[in-house]
């Protein structure tokens, strides 16, 4: 019975063996080995995979700059209309940020994308009067506190 068994279990791997594909043998021990991926071809996908990713990590970052610039547009374009709304309504421009979020015009100061804090925006004061009806002058326009350069090569901080 065990006889039988060893005779079927060599019967059986002879022919996995030969529909695994292709076998070297071994000249120093007489056994077969399958045929694998040599040290260099590693070597050379590993350069390949290296080069795709050193040109998509730029392309990425550019792509994730490009949409906190939108993003920080928009914020600019909703906390100005909020002051303009503002300075008309109360016939007076805000002193301060905060006094035009606790007066409802914005529900929540919004956190600059450049730099990830609700608390850097800057805010111009202006002497000038911007309307006929004001009776005092303060903060007409809003920046962000970012100094970094933006893609088309100015400071947000100027925008």
């Amino acid at each position: 019975m065990v006889m039988k068994r060893n005779l079927l279990g060599r019967l059986f791997a002879s022919e996995a063996r030969y529909a695994a594909g292709p076998r070297q043998r071994m000249p120093h021990a007489g056994l077969t080995c399958e045929a694998g991926f040599t040290l260099l071809e590693l070597i050379v996908v590993m350069l390949i995979i290296g080069v795709l990713a050193a040109m998509a990590v730029p392309a990425f970052t550019h792509h994730i700059k490009v949409a906190r610039e939108a993003a920080l547009k928009e914020d600019l374009h909703t906390m100005r209309q909020a002051i303009d709304s503002y300075t008309v309504d109360k016939q007076k421009a805000p002193q301060t940020l905060d006094e035009v979020v606790q007066s409802g015009y914005l529900k929540r100061m919004p956190v600059d994308p450049m730099t990830n804090r609700s608390d850097t925006w800057t805010g111009d004061r202006s002497d000038a009067y911007v309307s006929v009806d004001e009776t005092q002058t303060g903060i007409n326009d809003v920046h962000s506190g970012s100094q970094a350069l933006s893609t088309e090569g100015t400071l947000y901080s100027t925008w």
